[in-house]
């Protein structure tokens, strides 16, 4: 063996050591719970984190995830929450964005979360999520990141000039989100994942994009035949070549519960999952088609199932992350309606039925969010604080 040839080999041996050695720790860590401090490599002493302000009345950080899957079954559950959340309060004008603190959506999901937690000229959310529901049923039956995602729903919807969102958001960009918002999508430029995020624009310009053109690069979903989204941030000095959100991150919950636990000026009291209260909506269940022989799968329909495979991983990813809070602190919501028992991905074992139906789970979650809203009126103690934006709302309006 040459001599370049052992410089390649002779590492490997270290790097399979220390590969070995990570693997331990993220095995010990998210699959059985584990914490010991003892299990850090002594070679990479921790860096002392920054102080959290802990109080036993600090309360939890609310987050709403939609996957990629399509806003019908999003849309629903939401409806089926909204309305939940306004019986319990009596208050007819409730929205969700006003019980959540950060959402995070992938492709239709995206869109979704856009339309509910973008500021209007009145300061208040830009739609409810029955508004939302009833402006996407009359422009378009169905936006959804699958095979339904054909060539010219998104152009009418999306990307032609005069089209529904840009006639909805105007000139509103990420600053204008009423709260943190994470969407997802894949540069092509780069060859990476980017997420689009309030914080981040908050921050500098260069990150700061114009909300319809954000919902345009989510949803460019190739395998539908749409064109990857040519980008720019608000000042040019950013660029992006965007391809769906659902190749990148079809179930972007663990990208907002990462999002809350390192941003600690926004989320100073979150320390860890017990501080989170996360709601993460699935989709329907797979279509019949997807269940034909391989050879007769469409490119649509492969996306579509790596797209569900990778959205349940990361569902039982987060769930043994929350260890014994899963039932108290983490809500999956999939299946096929709000009368139909629940499904729940299980670790090694596929999916099973759960023990409530998706409207029982809803109307629970209803009781959790009011009760955390009703405690942070008694609480000297913020949970959350949002970098202010620096803009007005630019927000059109549309029906």
């Amino acid at each position: 063996m040459s001599a370049a040839a052992a410089a390649w080999v002779e590492p490997s041996l270290d790097m399979d050591k220390l590969s070995y050695e990570i693997f331990s720790i993220l095995e010990s860590k998210f699959l059985f719970g584990y914490d010991d401090p003892k299990l850090l490599l002594p070679s990479m002493p921790a860096t002392p984190a920054a102080p959290r302000i802990r109080s036993a009345t600090s309360g939890a950080v609310r987050v709403l995830s939609i996957d990629a899957a399509g806003v019908d079954f999003a849309g629903a559950a939401l409806a089926r929450l909204e309305a939940s959340l306004r019986k319990q309060v009596g208050d007819p004008d409730a929205c969700v964005a006003d019980f959540f603190d950060l959402a995070a959506g992938s492709g239709a999901g995206g869109v979704l979360a856009a339309l509910l937690f973008t500021r209007g000229h009145d300061g208040r959310p830009l739609f409810s999520v029955a508004e939302a529901l009833r402006l996407l049923a009359k422009h378009g039956r169905r936006l959804a990141s699958s095979a339904a995602q054909r060539k010219g729903i998104l152009a009418g919807l999306l990307c032609r000039s005069g089209g529904l969102l840009r006639r909805v958001f105007g000139d509103a960009t990420l600053r204008d989100a009423l709260k943190p918002v994470l969407i997802p999508c894949y540069d092509l430029a780069t060859g990476a994942p980017f997420v689009f995020s309030r914080a981040d624009a908050v921050e500098a310009d260069g990150y700061d994009f114009r909300m319809e053109e954000v919902c345009a690069a989510t949803c460019a979903d190739p395998a539908a035949g749409a064109a990857a989204v040519e980008m720019r941030s608000v000042d040019g000095r950013t660029r992006i070549r965007a391809v769906g959100g659902g190749l990148a991150m079809w179930n972007p919950t663990a990208a907002a519960i990462t999002h809350v636990l390192n941003n600690r000026r926004e989320f100073p009291t979150a320390a860890g999952v017990k501080d989170l209260l996360v709601v993460s909506l699935g989709g329907a269940e797979a279509p019949a088609s997807l269940g034909k022989a391989p050879s007769l799968l469409s490119v649509a329909d492969i996306a579509m199932i790596t797209g569900r495979a990778q959205a349940d991983v990361v569902d039982q990813a987060v769930g043994m992350a929350f260890g014994e809070r899963r039932a108290s602190n983490y809500v999956r919501i999939q299946g096929c309606g709000a009368t139909e028992r629940g499904v729940e991905s299980v670790l090694f074992q596929g999916r099973k039925l759960s023990e409530q139906t998706n409207g029982e789970k809803l109307d629970l979650v209803a009781a959790e969010l009011i009760k955390e809203h009703e405690r942070r009126k008694r609480s000297a103690v913020p949970t959350v604080v949002l970098k202010p934006s620096t803009t007005p709302a630019r927000s059109s309006s549309c029906c």
